[in-house]
């Protein structure tokens, strides 16, 4: 395996808390022996497991990266046992300039995996958490939200496991995160896994990942960043890394699997007729498209081919052919044996 380039101002052996930055080299006109800031926090104490948590893989989204930097504050290696590496800004081109690709190299960071050590600086992201962080981790927790384009309730996204261990641990990190939704992935995950994504990354690693859709439209809402703050913490409880923390009572995830996206097929402004955890059923309109420039012009239906509910909506009006404006998912099973 290729070795980065990539350097790291941090030691991730030592104990305590330290910040700096990895160095993605990058040259350019200005800056002939430059390199790209990706911020980096360790904080260790003892043994324990190592749990990697990034925001910031894709630019546009944003309570977890407010989120990583509360902990990153917060956290005191007196109250841990084990380690925790925090990437808020992981794709940091992307998360200065608030997009969802890097503006260097349209880089999406989380279709970018397992990298290219020698690549573009995203590729070589990709590459050094696949490579460099993730050998050394047990856990893997991805905070993402809807970003510009979609809105998500707070919503955990994980696999059923490759094992029964490892659906029996999810499980587990799903009710310990205790976000009011989940979405879990049908098939794929392990090993061999081909997922391009931060995910995939993991389970080829053999970290346990999971992955949480957090608000989205630009926006930070503060309830979900509450319910993520939270969450945090309850799974480093669970994980026996905060001893001395006090969780709450559970409240509970609905568990769904995805059904499909709804798409635009004409241009124009979007009138949704459904909102996030609205029932659906196949052949109804979940929202109407217009076009303002022809006023007497009737709009057109869009229509759902899935029954479920909304899991995420799209809060931008203005639409084109292709872009998705609800994605609709339902209930998982009740796989409890039957007495």
């Amino acid at each position: 395996m290729a070795q980065s380039l990539i350097t790291s101002e941090i030691d991730f052996d030592a104990d305590g808390k330290q910040a700096g930055y990895l160095r993605v080299p990058h040259s350019v006109h200005r800056s002939a022996y430059g390199w790209i800031p990706v911020p980096v926090v360790s904080i260790k104490q003892g043994s324990g497991p190592v749990v990697l948590m990034l925001a910031g893989n894709h630019g546009d989204e944003y309570e977890g990266q407010i989120a990583l930097t509360k902990l990153a504050q917060d956290l005191v290696p007196e109250a841990l046992q084990g380690q925790v590496i925090l990437l808020p800004m992981t794709n940091f081109p992307a998360a200065e300039t608030g997009q969802r690709c890097s503006p260097l190299d349209n880089g999406n960071l989380n279709r970018s995996f397992p990298g290219d050590p020698g690549g573009t600086p995203t590729q070589m992201i990709a590459h050094f958490i696949e490579e460099v962080l993730l050998p050394g981790c047990d856990v893997l927790i991805d905070l993402h939200s809807g970003g510009s384009s979609l809105f998500y309730p707070a919503t955990l996204l994980r696999g059923q496991g490759w094992t029964e261990e490892e659906g029996a641990t999810l499980r587990a990190l799903e009710a310990a995160f205790d976000l009011p939704q989940a979405w879990v992935f049908q098939g794929g995950g392990g090993p061999h896994s081909t997922a391009r994504t931060a995910m995939g990354a993991a389970n080829r690693k053999g970290v346990i990942p999971v992955m949480a859709e957090l608000g989205g439209g630009g926006s930070v809402t503060p309830d979900i960043l509450s319910l993520t703050e939270r969450g945090l913490r309850r799974v480093l409880h669970h994980l026996g890394m905060l001893p001395a923390y006090r969780p709450d009572a559970p409240r509970g995830t609905r568990a769904l699997h995805a059904a499909g996206s709804v798409f635009a097929y004409e241009a124009g402004l979007f009138e949704p007729l459904k909102d996030l955890s609205d029932p659906v059923g196949t052949g109804e309109v979940v929202g109407r498209i217009h076009d303002p420039s022809a006023p007497l012009r009737l709009p057109v239906d869009v229509i759902s081919p899935y029954d479920g509910i909304v899991m995420a909506k799209r809060p931008m009006a203005q639409v084109r052919r292709g872009d998705a404006v609800v994605q609709i998912g339902y209930d998982m099973p009740d796989l409890a044996p039957q007495t």
